[in-house]
């Protein structure tokens, strides 16, 4: 395969599945929010989601204040924001059409009829419960490509591309969320264990479609150790780092495979990353600086897309 076919492939992927992460941190903000105010404890949830998204810079070029309307905005319809929800549609369509005879009909159609709709359904007019309906709208649309792609594609280099760009991405969200309700999201005046801290942790895990998961594996009341433990070391759990990371090191030895034993700095740095979680400890990481553990794994994500970049799609 040609590298700026595989480039265009794995980038698709991953607008696609920016798309709906972020769409999962607008609606964790404006659930943060909401609750905030009906306790009478308005806090920081909107710059906390700024920071999530890895957004804060950029916003605040263009604006002073961290407001609701300012901060939807930029995240969701912005075109000066490349992570914006509507970028994100724009990108991946256009990733695609560079190579529309490598995608399936089904995978094709998902996505051209996303892009065709997206402005409508993100209309500046929308606020409150439409505009969360409007963003469970684009999940529905991510997952529907992506289930488009994993039950149509070819098991391929090009589904592998797809799949690392997908899983990649994923792993990269879930440690950005877990991390700022660590580090960010608690106001002074609020104390841990509180109503508040109760149904951040709370937003948190349904933002990653894992509250009722929780439960049904520790069958206990939120604790954030557990929340931690969840969403970093347990395999079960689809969103987790181990979990995202078992299948970036497979699908890059799948690849290593399809061109002929094939292997760079890419697959050592992402074999590091998920040895780490895999034989991993809840207990030490916390210990050590749960912050500083996720502040390290997005870094150490980073590097592993230039990686992979520099070996398979330049």
């Amino acid at each position: 395969m040609l590298s700026r076919t595989a480039d265009s492939l794995y980038w698709l992927a991953r607008y696609m599945e920016r798309a709906e992460d972020m769409a999962r941190a607008v609606l964790v903000g404006h659930w943060m929010a909401s609750m905030a105010r009906s306790l009478g404890n308005p806090g920081n949830e909107w710059h906390s989601t700024l920071i999530a998204s890895g957004c804060e810079t950029g916003f605040f070029a263009k604006h002073e204040a961290a407001t609701a309307a300012a901060v939807v905005d930029y995240l969701v319809r912005d075109p000066d924001n490349p992570s914006s929800i509507l970028s994100c549609i724009e990108t991946a369509r256009h990733n695609a059409r560079a190579v529309r005879t490598a995608l399936t009909v089904d995978m094709w159609s998902a996505l051209n009829e996303t892009w065709m709709r997206v402005r409508e359904k993100l209309s500046p007019s929308l606020e409150g419960e439409q505009l969360a309906e409007s963003l469970e709208w684009i999940k529905e649309r991510s997952q529907l490509f992506a289930g488009a792609y994993n039950t149509t594609m070819l098991r391929n280099d090009a589904y592998f591309f797809t799949r690392l760009g997908s899983y990649l991405e994923r792993a990269d969200n879930t440690a950005r969320i877990l991390d700022v309700k660590y580090h960010v999201l608690l106001p002074q005046d609020e104390s841990v264990g509180g109503a508040l801290d109760y149904y951040q942790w709370q937003a948190i895990l349904r933002s990653v479609s894992a509250l009722r998961s929780y439960h049904w594996v520790y069958q206990e009341r939120l604790q954030p150790w557990r929340i931690a433990e969840l969403l970093i070391l347990r395999p079960e759990m689809p969103r987790s780092l181990v979990s995202c990371m078992e299948q970036v090191t497979r699908f890059l030895d799948l690849l290593a495979g399809a061109y002929g034993g094939k292997r760079g700095e890419c697959h050592r740095l992402a074999g590091e990353i998920h040895a780490r979680l895999r034989y991993g400890q809840i207990g030490q990481i916390m210990g050590a600086g749960l912050h500083e553990f996720l502040t390290e794994f997005v870094d150490r994500s980073v590097l592993l897309g230039d990686a992979i970049g520099k070996l398979y799609l330049t």
